[in-house]
């Protein structure tokens, strides 16, 4: 009997050793999978000028000329979904008066390279130093501690960041994207 009660007793460790460190683990796990919240809505969008792929030079001022900016944070290379978002919404954003801004964050030859695999013309901002990756809050999400993960910010003509979400999806359809944004009609 005193056998059988050491047996539990020692089962009941074994468990509690194996299910404390998955507890923690699932914790960790849950944290970073958790949908961030948004802060940035509501404030002034903060301004930038960087290089694109297609050699020239973008800044917030410009891009915002013709009308809203909707700015794509994506991992890039490595991620067919994040290139294949760029033709997914482009056309619709379009028609509705919003600019796409992609903007990743590896070399430049790199992502012209895999935009030209997917057949994107749309120049690709390059954020290097991930200072407007950081500035915007697109750092850190979903467990990228280096790289956006598949963000946007839509930037008003008033220089406002009027909408914004990140996605633990790497590709979101046209559809959902506009119906998030309210722009669905």
């Amino acid at each position: 009997m005193a056998s059988t009660a050491r047996k539990r007793r020692g089962s009941w460790w074994a468990w509690l050793a194996v299910l404390l460190p998955m507890a923690g683990l699932t914790a960790v796990v849950v944290a970073g999978v958790q949908e961030p919240e948004q802060t940035t809505v509501g404030a002034p969008a903060p301004d930038f000028e960087l290089l694109a792929t297609d050699g020239a030079l973008y800044d917030l001022d410009s891009l915002l000329a013709n009308g809203d900016a909707l700015l794509y944070f994506s991992m890039g290379p490595g991620c067919d979904g994040c290139f294949l978002q760029i033709p997914e919404v482009e056309k619709a954003l379009a028609q509705r008066g919003i600019t796409l801004v992609p903007i990743m964050v590896d070399p430049p030859a790199v992502v012209a390279a895999e935009a030209q695999r997917f057949g994107i013309t749309t120049p690709i901002l390059i954020d290097g130093d991930r200072s407007v990756s950081n500035a915007y809050g697109m750092i850190g999400i979903y467990g990228h501690a280096d790289r956006p993960s598949h963000s946007f910010a839509l930037v008003d003509q008033d220089r406002r960041i009027v909408w914004g979400r990140h996605y633990a999806e790497m590709f979101v359809p046209a559809e959902q994207l506009l119906a998030d944004m309210g722009l669905d009609s």
